[in-house]
């Protein structure tokens, strides 16, 4: 059979090794399957079948260190897993017998008691009696929390697989964010990673499970598992299954393009994944670790997990290469380096990360040229708009977040014009169209103090490169949050002053638990900040999946839906709001307002801020394409986001408001939040479609505008919003005046460069004329409303590399990059083209090298791509 593409070349860091226990896992393993009745008589597998899927081979690579009988536990685990698999496509998927399926997997419950004293039912087919076999055997050596966890992936590995048979029934191929986040529960891949603490008897400790260090490893680790199988199996799925859930076919309606790009474009993915994982092992986990505490067991067992995970990924590429179940001809892959350097040089990851890290900032990337937006809703607007600005603007004097005087921290940031001209109160309106008007006050107020906080937080910490002190006003912003009582600290800044006042008026009223996850809302804004600013010190941009999912909380969408949630009382109930239908239809509505502002804001937070946070840049880095070319793919994304929602609405709600057996208030309550969701989506667009924030006029204004930043001379700069406690001003000097780096005189330009890096062009406007590119943030906040992206200027110096005593064990490190110089590095591999701003009524200019493919889709309706 011939090959519908070539197989790209892998990014495997690290050799995979063999388990030498690999035989006795081969003859135990046929020996349960029989037992359980899943060869002979279980029309699914027959011996051939089996054998030449070698599932003990497949453990024997992924779990190189385990002892002989814990190889033939997870062995058996695995062969369970991939019978159920095999078992519900011939069963439910290909008749499409939905309600069979959900009586089916929902009896799977009963087999996985977090208690073993719970009993289990009596089992009534192979998928029951391997479960129940397999959980007695394992939970009684697990710790409860382990349990809890394992249980979780268990039942969404097995539960949402009705996911899978729903698209393959409707005919319909999901968005690439859709995909990725689903495909974590049904393929398995989290599933894999709790085994791994078992196979390795090194638990992570409950404390940290929930991290976004610990979540983000087992996320990229799923995602990395489930797209190099994607690839690998394509073929089958496609030609063989009839199945549409597969991470190269989704590239390839939504690219527009031939499985060989597309299956190209996964690898990318596949590689940012795996060095998402490595960023985060080393640069993340060390400080969770010393911030919670943990005892030298803990951590112990912290890195012998991620070491497992790494082994896991290594070996099962290998099996995948060997086999049968796939196809893995022509496949050719580096593993690990070979010696000092060479591993940098050879492997195919390297360029991608040299690329991200050698980005120059402050490209002169001109308007964007804004696409047709898909918005299917009507806005409405507040008949108390004109009271709120006014209300608004008050607040912010009597908070001196505008018009403070000099000496106060934040002093310039802000003034009147700028206030009103960004008009908070507009995007209020809009949101939330119906409330009374005291709530459209606070809800524009608290816009207000998000967009100033996200503006000022970067001034503050970013420039000095300052993360202890960053971190430090935000462990202050969660102590002025009581959940009971006074607060801890008393404010003593315009931010501080602005987040207290705020917290008091809107938990006035709430219930202890309510302010408990209202408070969680805030924190995960104000927390995300600090993920921006980490990435700026290192100069990185993100990688895609990350953007997106932190870019919900940077723009504090957790926030703003807690709220909305919280509004609706007891009506409904806690576990429905925890549903994947519900969280789908909020997250497709945080992405579509985040992506929305990520559009509107590119020049300027590229231009003129020298940001790395932008949806735009994130797929221009990615895919290697031009701005017109990224822009449309982000404006097709949001079309599939509210597309996705409309669906989930219309199919899925339905089926969930029967299944919890909802009583009509409880329904009516679910019927307002989708209401109010559709309001939260058109108001963003309004709102960025009238705000001066982002017109170019106001961008190039000197002094405080509505451009956002800071838009006058570098030196020109208030000192106080340049320094921080830990990085205090060296008298007669400026902040910006860093060792190498001279200074550059008002009204001249030049360069800012660290000696041994590249140079990047700045220009210190004299007073009065031309903005100077400084960063742009991201968020702002409601308290029933979207927030929006801000400004705040960076130097534009390549982080230093951390210092060698801060890196982990050699077992547990990626491959060391070394320092290419600059000359030895192709351009087309470490820079992204220069935009050339399209000419009115042109088309986009598609990219001519690498990216090409992904220029032609945008030929093609966006709904021809998704169905």
């Amino acid at each position: 059979m011939t090959q519908p593409f070539t197989l790209p070349e892998f990014y495997v860091p690290h050799p995979a090794r063999l388990n030498p226990h690999l035989e006795q896992a081969r003859t135990h393993s046929k020996a349960w399957a029989r037992e359980m009745v899943m060869i002979e008589g279980s029309g699914i597998w027959d011996e051939a079948d089996f054998d030449n899927h070698d599932y003990a081979l497949l453990c024997a690579y992924t779990h190189p260190d385990a002892t002989s009988a814990d190889l033939d536990l997870v062995t058996d685990w695995y062969v369970w897993v991939f019978f159920f698999d095999d078992h519900f496509l011939e069963v439910y998927k290909k008749t499409r017998d939905v309600p069979g399926a959900k009586t089916y997997l929902e009896r799977l419950r009963a087999f996985m008691p977090v208690s073993l004293d719970e009993g289990m039912p009596e089992p009534t087919n192979a998928v029951e009696a391997g479960l129940a076999d397999l959980w007695r055997r394992t939970v009684p050596a697990r710790s409860p929390g382990w349990r809890r966890r394992f249980a979780e992936s268990t039942r969404a590995l097995l539960e949402e697989s009705l996911w899978e048979l729903s698209n393959i029934s409707e005919a319909r191929v999901p968005n690439p964010v859709e995909y990725v986040e689903m495909r974590r529960k049904v393929g398995g891949a989290p599933w894999s990673a709790d085994l791994v603490e078992h196979a390795v008897h090194a638990e992570v400790p409950d404390e940290i499970a929930a991290s976004r260090p610990m979540r983000v490893l087992k996320d990229a680790f799923s995602d990395g598992v489930h797209l190099r199988n994607d690839i690998f199996s394509y073929q089958r799925e496609t030609e063989t299954e009839g199945e549409l859930n597969n991470g190269v076919l989704v590239m390839e309606r939504f690219l527009g393009c031939a499985p060989q790009r597309a299956a190209d474009t996964v690898n990318d993915l596949l590689t940012s994944r795996l060095q998402q994982f490595e960023n985060t092992a080393l640069t993340e986990v060390p400080p969770l670790l010393a911030e919670h505490g943990v005892d030298p067991a803990g951590c112990a067992d912290v890195l012998r997990y991620v070491k497992g995970l790494q082994d896991w990924q290594s070996g099962g590429h290998e099996w995948h290469m060997r086999s049968s179940r796939y196809m893995n001809k022509g496949g050719s892959v580096h593993l690990g380096p070979k010696g000092f350097g060479a591993a940098a040089a050879l492997m195919p990851g390297v360029w991608a990360r040299a690329r991200g890290s050698s980005y120059k900032p402050f490209l002169p990337v001109g308007p964007v040229r804004l696409p047709d937006f898909h918005m299917p809703y009507e806005v409405g607007t507040s008949p108390h708009l004109d009271r709120a600005r006014e209300a608004t603007v008050r607040w912010a004097r009597e908070m001196r977040i505008v018009d403070a005087p000099p000496g106060v921290p934040g002093a310039g940031l802000w003034d009147e014009r700028k206030l009103r001209g960004f008009d908070f109160a507009l995007c209020s309106a809009g949101l939330d169209p119906d409330a009374t008007p005291q709530e459209l006050d606070l809800s524009a107020q608290w816009l207000a103090w998000g967009t100033y906080a996200d503006d000022y937080f970067p001034l503050a910490y970013s420039t000095t490169r300052d993360l202890a002190g960053a971190r430090a006003c935000h462990e202050r912003m969660r102590q002025l949050m009581p959940v009971d009582g006074p607060p801890a600290v008393t404010p003593s800044t315009p931010l501080e002053r602005g987040l207290a006042d705020l917290w008091t008026r809107t938990t006035a009223e709430m219930p202890v638990e309510n302010r408990r996850q209202f408070r969680t809302a805030v924190e995960s804004m104000t927390e995300s900040w600090l993920w921006e600013l980490a990435n700026h010190v290192q100069h990185r941009i993100p990688d895609p999946v990350d953007y997106v999912e932190m870019r919900r909380r940077t723009f504090g969408s957790d926030l703003t839906m807690s709220l909305a949630r919280l509004g609706h009382g007891r009506l409904v109930p806690p576990e429905v709001w925890r549903t994947r239908p519900v969280r789908a239809l909020e997250n497709a509505a945080m992405d579509y307002g985040c992506l929305t502002n990520d559009i509107f804001s590119y020049q300027k937070e590229v231009e003129f801020e020298g940001e790395l946070h932008n949806a735009v840049l994130v797929v221009q880095h990615f895919l290697g394409c031009d701005p017109p070319t990224a822009v449309a793919a982000v404006n097709d994304l949001m079309t599939a986001r509210v597309q996705q929602f409309e669906r989930t609405v219309a199919t899925e709600l339905p089926v969930l408001y029967d299944d919890f057996g909802l009583d009509a208030p409880a329904r009516a309550a679910l019927d307002a939040y989708v209401g109010e969701l559709r309001d939260w989506m058109a108001g963003v667009l309004r709102w960025h479609r009238r705000t001066s924030r982002y017109d170019e006029g106001e961008l190039r204004r000197g002094g405080p505008g509505p451009g956002g930043g800071w838009a006058g001379p570098l030196d020109a700069l208030p000192v106080h919003l340049l320094t921080s406690p830990s990085h205090p001003p060296v008298p007669g000097s400026h902040p910006l005046a860093l060792p190498g780096r001279p200074a550059v005189p008002a009204g001249r330009s030049g360069t800012a460069a660290v000696p041994g890096t590249a140079a990047v062009p700045v220009t210190a406007a004299a007073p009065g004329t031309a903005a100077v590119p400084g960063r742009a943030a991201a968020s702002g906040t409601a308290a029933t409303a979207v927030a929006v992206r801000a400004a705040a200027p960076v130097p534009a110096v390549p982080a230093p590399a951390p210092p060698a005593a801060t890196t982990p064990p050699a077992a547990i490190m990626a491959p060391a990059v070394v320092a290419v110089p600059a000359a030895a590095i192709p351009p087309a591999a470490v820079t992204v083209p220069e935009a050339v701003p399209a000419p009115a009524g042109s088309a986009p200019r598609g990219p001519t090298g690498l990216g090409t493919s992904a220029a032609r889709r945008f030929a093609r309706p966006a709904a021809a791509r998704t169905t």
